[in-house]
């Protein structure tokens, strides 16, 4: 079994059982057993002793305990009830992009977090999103794409600059646990960005580009509304691995939402899902379940083009106050209802990205051919 490897001296178990009893071990986030997902990373047998390493692919801080258990008591069933030791991690690999394109250095995969239209809550997702990757583990990045409306510096509360040590690159500004970059940054608050698209473009190249990001297991990019320059040039010319397209359930919006979704289709970038944002409201007085915007668009866009549901999110004030004041909801009520929205996303975001194909890119020398 690759990856797998076993101790010369068994007992009255023998690896075989073992390696039986992992199959039967399904992974409540994949739908798939630990052997099929390649987790089983360590498989010792010693007299009565049995020791499991697991390794997830994808971030899962939350699930550790749960995921130890299972395969513990499994384990504990076979003849003899062994004493066991799990152990429980993961590790984030780069994963395929479009063809033709090479990855960034620091940064093993890039989501980009797209809606057709603007006032759907995008920019709010994104940061949500990312703050839940890194709540589960994993070293997070957020770059602000919007170079007309740059939102992440006040939904991130960070002010000043960013530095540059080497005079060439800039360090990124953190917060929450995030790396950040965005061209509010480096611009005054009230300073409108004149600059037609060429000028529009060569700005997100270079905050990709030209920022010092610190090993990400994950860029969330946080696009701009439509389907122009800054977006053909992310897909032409960054490796994104997976995109995110944020809806609401308003036909309007989905008519902009599915001209989003087949720009991705036609240059090679998978849909990883789509969000419907504000789905329903609650009244705070009585408790009435509205939906304002309409019912069930997301699910049936994500039919008709046969991608993932990500999940549904209210239309609550508390999210946008929250957004408002640079504390987004996840860090602000981490244990209440929408954040466990947010990370449940953000779950199955990095499980869809975990069972793409590895990139390879980065492993192959470089060639130079020299008179």
């Amino acid at each position: 079994m690759g990856g797998v490897l076993a101790d010369s001296r068994i007992g009255a178990m023998n690896e075989a059982d073992v390696q039986s009893v992992l199959a039967e071990c399904i992974d409540p986030n994949t739908g798939r057993d630990l052997v099929r997902d390649r987790a089983v990373k360590r498989l010792q047998i010693e007299g009565d002793e049995v020791a499991v390493d697991i390794v997830l692919g994808y971030p899962a801080r939350s699930q550790y305990d749960a995921i130890r258990k299972m395969v513990a008591e499994r384990l504990r069933s076979l003849p003899g009830a062994p004493r066991v030791h799990v152990s429980v991690s993961h590790k984030i690999i780069s994963h395929a992009v479009q063809r033709g394109v090479k990855l960034k250095p620091g940064i093993r995969n890039i989501i980009a977090v797209a809606s057709g239209k603007g006032g759907v809550g995008k920019s709010t997702t994104a940061v949500n999103l990312a703050l839940a990757l890194a709540a589960e583990g994993a070293s997070v990045g957020i770059l602000d794409a919007d170079i007309y409306g740059p939102s992440q510096p006040q939904m991130l509360g960070i002010t000043g600059r960013p530095e540059s040590i080497d005079g060439k690159t800039l360090e990124p500004m953190e917060a929450h646990g995030l790396q950040a970059m965005s061209i509010g940054f480096l611009i005054d608050v009230d300073t409108p960005m004149v600059w037609r698209g060429p000028m529009v473009t060569q700005a997100l190249e270079q905050l990709l580009s030209d920022t010092n990001w610190r090993d990400l297991d994950y860029l969330v990019v946080d696009m701009p509304p439509g389907t122009g320059d800054i977006q053909l040039t992310l897909s032409q010319k960054v490796p994104v691995t997976g995109a995110v397209i944020v809806t609401t359930p308003q036909e309007i919006a989905l008519l902009d939402a599915r001209k989003g979704l087949k720009m991705f289709e036609k240059v090679g970038i998978p849909i990883v899902g789509i969000v419907e944002n504000m789905s329903m409201h609650q009244c705070s007085q009585c408790g009435h379940l509205e939906p304002i915007f309409g019912e069930g668009g997301g699910q049936a866009m994500c039919r008709d083009y046969n991608v993932p549901f990500l999940g549904g999110l209210p239309l609550d004030r508390r999210i946008r106050e929250q957004a408002d004041g640079g504390r987004p909801t996840v860090v602000a009520d981490p244990e209440g209802a929408v954040a466990r929205i947010y990370r449940d996303i953000a779950r199955k975001v990095a499980v869809f990205i975990a069972q793409k194909s590895e990139d390879h890119s980065a492993k192959f020398p470089t060639i130079k051919v020299v008179n």
